[in-house]
């Protein structure tokens, strides 16, 4: 979670600027093996973006920060347990930041897709459900949620700072 001397950062940063404000989360996995070097464990980076649209047409700016947790899926095919700690997590950030986000227009982007094809597909109700249920917020999905598709996975990369 954004420590209390960023989140100052960020309230003195939306005193002075209006625009929407949109929140994300990505997350991208990496393998190493444990310390007797017998097995490998997976482990997922989880970026959360706070991103600014400065007066709705003058670009943006963003807060980000990183997390890096054990992966518990059984299949990193179906990733459902990690794509859920993403819109998990996005929510906490929404959470965290209510009071300095009041009387702003905010979107949760999560990172899920309705498409068939597409693993997350299977946790798209569940994850919009979570969204609508603790926020009273209707959260973006892709193809439309950047925030959370393009930026955070960026952020989890280590594209951006």
């Amino acid at each position: 979670m954004f420590s209390d001397r960023r989140k100052q950062e960020i309230k003195n940063y939306l005193d002075n600027v209006h625009g929407k404000v949109y929140i994300g989360c990505d997350s991208v996995v990496s393998r190493r093996y444990n310390k007797e070097r017998k097995r490998v464990e997976y482990f997922a980076r989880y970026a959360v973006v706070l991103i600014v649209h400065i007066d709705n047409r003058h670009g943006c700016k963003i807060f980000s920060y990183t997390e890096v947790e054990p992966v518990y899926d059984q299949s990193l095919r179906s990733p459902k347990l990690r794509l859920m700690n993403e819109v998990y997590k996005s929510v906490e950030c929404f959470d965290a930041m209510s009071d300095i986000l009041s009387g702003r227009e905010v979107e949760i982007h999560i990172d899920v897709n309705p498409s068939p094809e597409h693993a997350s597909n299977s946790i798209v109700k569940q994850a919009v459900g979570y969204v609508k249920g603790v926020t009273s917020l209707n959260p973006v999905i892709k193809p439309d949620a950047w925030a959370g598709s393009a930026t955070a996975d960026c952020v989890a990369r280590g594209k951006i700072a």
